[in-house]
């Protein structure tokens, strides 16, 4: 089968901080042919960066919190424990934005950086892809509330066991997909990276 879409029509719906855009499309079917014209919605998000910042010395991660307007439906659950995380600006490389962000949500400078993987969050209706990281950082004096306030931001950051935010993960205390991939991908694979850090 050779995998091909064609774009029929592409209409902006709405363009404010994130975009809505809507697409008029076809695509071929591996049965064969083509498919009936297809209408969706896409949420424009844009590429952005995660980043686990863990700390091998004290087997310690960085954790964030902050109000969320994607969980407002859900008023007690609206503030979200998450790993640091921002949008890919013009001109910005993704490596760049790990380290920037890092030091505006969290006061973290961070020692040594890789991608662990890069992968769409909600591919069913947003464009978002994220490039995830994670950073070797000394946690001894982080904590405090950060962030931007021309951002609006209001971030409460702290130092955690990583079996405690283990324990957040499998208590649905950590209810970010991003946050939960990067504590689970941690717990794979931090003897491994316990012994190329330390």
């Amino acid at each position: 089968m050779t995998k091909q879409f064609e774009i029929i029509e592409k209409e902006i719906l709405y363009s404010g901080f994130f975009r809505m855009e809507k697409y008029r499309f076809k695509h071929t079917l591996y049965a064969g042919g083509w498919s009936s014209e297809i209408s969706r919605e896409l949420f424009v998000r844009g590429s952005c960066v995660a980043v686990l910042l863990y700390d091998p010395d004290a087997d310690k991660v960085i954790l964030i919190e902050q109000f969320r307007a994607g969980a407002i439906l859900q008023p007690d659950r609206a503030w979200l424990i998450e790993i640091v995380a921002g949008a890919i600006e013009d001109g910005e490389t993704a490596k760049e934005v790990a380290y920037r962000e890092s030091l505006e949500e969290a006061g973290c400078e961070i020692q040594e950086l890789f991608v662990i993987n890069e992968f769409y969050t909600t591919p069913g209706g947003a464009s978002e892809r994220i490039t995830l990281f994670c950073g070797k950082v000394d946690s001894t004096h982080i904590g405090g509330i950060h962030g931007l306030d021309h951002e609006d931001e209001d971030i409460l950051v702290r130092a955690v066991d990583f079996d405690k935010a283990y324990e957040m993960v499998e208590s649905n205390e950590i209810e970010s997909a991003i946050s939960i991939i990067a504590i689970q991908w941690l717990a794979l694979n931090k003897q491994k990276l316990k012994n190329k850090w330390l």
